[in-house]
């Protein structure tokens, strides 16, 4: 007695283009694997998990994703005005993050942006205690890379502001008053 074959699964193009139905497929953020988040400090300790957390955040999942983003805030901007020696290295992927649609907290991005260009905190200190200039991790100047990093990037703004939902035009509206444009 013979049994039915099994349908095998056809490898021939169908010519549909149809758009898919799950999660949406992530494109990996330029240039993520070329930092050496080993060798740079983040609030915790080593940044190396800076990239799986931003991976999350890219995800699309809201809630994966909002979980990731309070991480990953903690870590490079700490109670939204004590930034990181990984803040920096962190910016880019924050406003590369922001400008694809199908990130589920971009508004929440762009404040984190928003608090990172207001980060005075260790300068503020080093204008008491001068001393701080001195210290061989210098956070002051982890100060001034994190503002001037979410500065270069501000060639964003206008699609920004231009996106159709409200929240996101309102956090850029207020970024933009904080970087001056």
């Amino acid at each position: 007695m013979r049994s039915a074959q099994t349908p095998r699964p056809s490898t021939e193009r169908t010519g549909r283009t149809t758009a898919p139905t799950g999660p949406a497929r992530t494109v990996p953020l330029t240039g993520l694997d070329r930092v050496p988040w080993n060798d740079i400090k983040d609030s915790s300790g080593s940044a190396a998990a800076i990239p799986r957390l931003l991976q999350k955040v890219a995800a699309g999942d809201p809630e994966a994703a909002g979980a990731a983003l309070r991480d990953l805030r903690k870590r490079i901007c700490q109670y939204g005005f004590v930034v990181e020696q990984a803040t920096a290295a962190t910016v880019p992927f924050l406003w590369e993050l922001a400008q694809r649609p199908h990130v589920s907290c971009r508004a929440q991005i762009i404040r984190l942006l928003k608090n990172i260009a207001d980060a005075r905190q260790w300068e503020t200190t080093a204008s008491v205690y001068p001393k701080l200039l001195n210290h061989r991790d210098n956070p002051v100047a982890w100060e001034r890379a994190a503002r001037q990093a979410v500065r270069a990037r501000r060639e964003a703004l206008p699609r920004l502001l231009a996106d159709g939902d409200s929240e996101i035009s309102r956090a850029t509206t207020e970024l933009a008053r904080t970087i001056g444009d």
